[in-house]
């Protein structure tokens, strides 16, 4: 029995070898498939000179791929719910490395936009709702949001490795054999899968319920469309912040290294507040958590607004925002499950995720 503080939180926090397994396989899955393609923005210039195509059509090509991944998630999360999230999970590493090749093999603009799509299915299949949706429903209740948060840590640790490691390969190898190394990585989700396997929705009274009826009751659900309306804002705040602030600070003529190293901040402080969201969970309301995690980044936009920027003032915005980054992602897959259960946890936290993806096209 445990004697001390500690110990009881050790003993909180234990969770079962077979549990370890799938939060591992699920963890390196998602660094895997959200690290590869955060990587993709270092091949939109040299890609496009080299084919002559203008950075329109790659641009276009990455805009398909987050509109794909966002609109195939429910229907992968259905999959899922259904058949496990092993085989989808397998078949969206397939799909994935699928992709990179043909960007390999691009050779006109069809073939930069069809490597778009099936990166995007390969997202949907491999991404955040088939992911966390087994790690929801292997573990218990009372460790679900920190299981939650241990796989989210996974992709904010990938996407964290992917860039300097994409652009070693960029730097050594050129575009077209870095991109046939990376869908090769890529493929290492296949094997990966095997340990999401078994994870299904429960066999009880909760899974008498259809798909269809699962869905109609979320849709009338007040909780549901507000967890998806502030993942909505999540996904603009991320993409908005990725996408514009380097020009933003280069407009008021800062250095182009302070842009770099405040987004690298932001992944190194993305790990940490993933893991600490997904902790907190545990012991306080998720629903409170929540809500205090967006208005504390409203209120670091409007002091990064409201004071002179220099080079220490982005860097401390980059460190403090990034402890909010994806902090919403065990809280939000958390409440999901909380509200309607798991077993249609991956097929109702797609339709979430969705609005994370247009909010994310909109920023």
């Amino acid at each position: 029995m445990p004697l001390f503080a500690a110990d009881y939180e050790l003993e909180a926090t234990r969770m079962s070898p077979r549990l370890c397994i799938l939060l591992c396989c699920g963890a390196a899955v998602m660094a895997l498939s959200m690290g590869l393609r955060q990587s993709l923005g270092l091949f939109l210039a040299p890609v496009s000179i080299d084919l002559g195509l203008g950075r329109g059509t790659f641009a276009l090509g990455l805009g398909l791929m987050n509109l794909v991944w966002g609109f195939s998630a429910p229907f992968a999360g259905l999959l899922a719910d259904r058949h496990g999230p092993g085989k989808v999970a397998a078949l969206g590493g397939l799909l994935y490395a699928a992709g990179l090749l043909c960007l390999t093999a691009s050779g006109s603009g069809e073939q930069l936009l069809l490597g778009g799509v099936l990166i995007g299915l390969g997202l949907g299949g491999a991404g955040f709702t088939v992911v966390l949706g087994a790690a929801g429903r292997a573990a218990p209740e009372d460790k679900r949001s920190l299981a939650l948060g241990i796989v989210s840590v996974g992709g904010s640790l990938g996407q964290f490795l992917a860039l300097p490691y994409a652009h070693g390969l960029l730097g050594g190898l050129g575009w077209q054999l870095s991109l046939l190394v990376l869908a090769t990585t890529a493929a290492l989700i296949v094997p990966l899968a095997a340990g999401l396997a078994g994870s299904r929705g429960a066999q009880n009274a909760e899974s008498e319920q259809t798909a269809a009826e699962a869905l109609g009751e979320a849709r009338r659900s007040r909780s549901f469309i507000l967890l998806t309306a502030g993942f909505f804002v999540c996904g603009f705040h991320l993409a908005f912040v990725a996408v514009h602030l380097p020009a933003y600070l280069q407009d008021l003529g800062q250095a182009p290294w302070v842009a770099t190293a405040a987004l690298t901040l932001v992944g190194l402080s993305n790990i940490v507040g993933t893991y600490g969201c997904g902790l907190l969970g545990m012991h306080y309301s998720k629903k409170n958590l929540l809500s205090l995690l967006y208005l504390a980044r409203a209120l670091i936009f409007l002091v990064f607004l409201l004071l002179p920027v220099t080079p220490v003032s982005v860097l401390v915005f980059g460190a403090v925002i990034g402890l909010l980054w994806l902090g919403t992602v065990p809280l939000t897959s958390a409440l999901v499950a909380q509200f309607f259960g798991t077993r249609y946890l991956s097929m109702l936290f797609g339709f979430v995720f969705l609005g994370h993806q247009l909010g994310g096209f909109s920023g």
